[in-house]
């Protein structure tokens, strides 16, 4: 590859990634986007300026040495970029999919002042595709056990980071899963247009071969409760990441018809049961096909759920939203996206109500107009209803996607767990640890519901913590706070 001069470099312009046509994907659920060819990458890679002092760094919440491993692409040096990738992130290939890049590490891209950022999310997707599918993902060698052994409950991003670095430094590390299958968000929040379970299965088994045991259909604080995993089972730590999987609803008359689901359920049911390959399997959600399908939110997850809901068959696919367009907390990927695909965008509505026929299925959302006042505590500009703006919108399927909130299943058996007013976990922000020894938390049931990456960079934290409580036995205490 050609030397070029910083000023050659800032002329070579962001590459594309490709896609599939916006006509066909909206019938299947093959991903989107396909990856970048090989030339393409090292194409992109030239752009980075190699800065003395990387900003890009600074905006990753796992601490990716980016400098370093878009150099070793440029030099072609494929394996070892993505062992140098690794050393801070277990999961690339999941991160360069659905990591919002373009609100953290090339924010601060300082191409990004003049021209666009560099496409990191992009190349660190190219390198993890490129060690997985020439077989280098069996490379890495166990440490030395420690001897000592650390309790995961929940599989999702935190846990799966948190198990990677904890078993990179010689624990033994067991992982709790609820569900049938490791993966947490990734495998049934996430659809296989976005993010294939192949992906996903694929960054387990690499665990699995690193040394990590998963342990599937076991609900922590049921089948086994957080003193039972310290005492009788006898591990020395606990690190809790649950997530934030209870959903919310909107509390207006006729969320009780058939047809009305929340974002989780829907996205559960067609990931983890596979309602996309009807009639291959039976379809264990309420049929889509030819029907007017409404999503209420602006948030990725309602992306998710309305694109679903598209691929399913619906006949008119719809994102209802109280605020506009410019306020709505999607990927702006996302949503262009779903542009292309036919979604349709109701902007400054919102359901007030539920309409149901004679036999309890829903036939109608009642809706009022909105208009923006002044900004809320978010920032953003509060919706307010406009008198006398009714409107109905024939519906047959409505998803709620308006977030989570905390599950309290574990904290309700473990007395001495402090939480907060909103239910989540408390923790030291610095070693997520809790009130009670031994016992970390992080991700989503800490700070309630937010990005893949977020929740990983909570891992790392707490393994370095975890690893240190065992190495010296040393447990500080820490004022409770009430902000999350």
């Amino acid at each position: 590859m050609e030397k070029l001069t910083p000023k050659e470099r800032m002329k070579i312009p962001r590459q594309k990634m490709p896609e599939q046509p916006p006509e066909a994907r909206r019938r299947n659920f093959e991903e989107v986007n396909l990856g970048l060819p090989l030339d393409v990458a090292r194409r992109e890679a030239l752009r980075c300026l190699q800065c003395a002092k990387p900003k890009c760094v600074d905006g990753c919440p796992v601490g990716v040495q980016v400098k370093e491993f878009i150099e070793l692409i440029v030099e072609g040096r494929f394996e070892e970029a993505a062992a140098k990738m690794r050393e801070d992130n277990v999961l690339p290939a999941i991160t360069g999919r659905v990591c919002p890049q373009e609100d953290q590490c090339e924010e601060q891209c300082v191409l990004a002042k003049r021209h666009d950022s560099l496409a990191i999310g992009y190349l660190e997707r190219f390198i993890a595709d490129y060690e997985r599918e020439h077989g280098l993902l069996d490379r890495y060698q166990r440490a030395t056990p420690t001897g000592k052994r650390v309790a995961i409950v929940g599989s999702g991003p935190a846990g799966l980071t948190a198990a990677g670095d904890l078993v990179q430094r010689g624990h033994d590390v067991t992982v709790f899963e609820a569900l049938h299958e490791p993966g947490g968000v990734l495998m049934y929040g996430i659809p296989e247009f976005r993010l294939p379970k192949k992906i996903v299965r694929q960054e387990v088994d690499n665990l699995r071969r690193m040394g990590v045991c998963f342990e599937v259909d076991t609900v922590v604080g049921q089948t086994v409760t957080i003193d039972e995993l310290l005492n009788e089972e006898g591990y020395g730590a606990v690190f809790i990441a649950t997530g934030a999987g209870l959903p919310k609803f909107m509390g207006i008359p006729g969320e009780h018809l058939a047809g009305v689901y929340s974002a989780n359920e829907f996205l559960t049911r067609v990931n983890l049961m596979r309602a996309d390959r009807f009639p291959e399997y039976d379809e264990p959600i309420f049929d889509c096909r030819d029907k007017d399908v409404a999503v209420i939110g602006g948030g990725n997850t309602a992306m998710d759920a309305v694109r679903t809901a598209l691929r399913l068959g619906a006949r008119r696919a719809m994102i209802l939203y109280r605020r506009t367009e410019k306020e709505m907390p999607a990927r702006i990927e996302e949503i262009h996206h779903a542009k292309e695909e036919g979604i349709e965008f109701h902007t400054l509505a919102v359901p007030v109500e539920f309409l149901g026929d004679e036999n309890g299925y829903l036939r109608a959302a009642r809706c009022i107009r909105m208009k923006l006042g002044e900004p809320d505590d978010s920032g953003r500009r509060r919706p307010i209803p406009i008198e006398g703006s009714e409107f109905d919108i024939p519906l047959q399927v409505a998803i709620v996607a308006l977030g989570t909130g905390a599950n309290p299943l574990v904290q309700l058996t473990t007395p001495d767990l402090k939480t907060n007013r909103w239910g989540y976990i408390a923790v030291d922000p610095e070693t997520m640890r809790t009130s009670k020894r031994g016992v970390f938390a992080g991700g989503d049931i800490v700070t309630g519901a937010a990005t893949v990456i977020l929740a990983m960079g909570a891992g790392r934290k707490a393994a370095a913590a975890i690893h240190e409580y065992l190495e010296t036995g040393q447990w500080a205490e820490f004022q409770m706070s009430e902000a999350r």
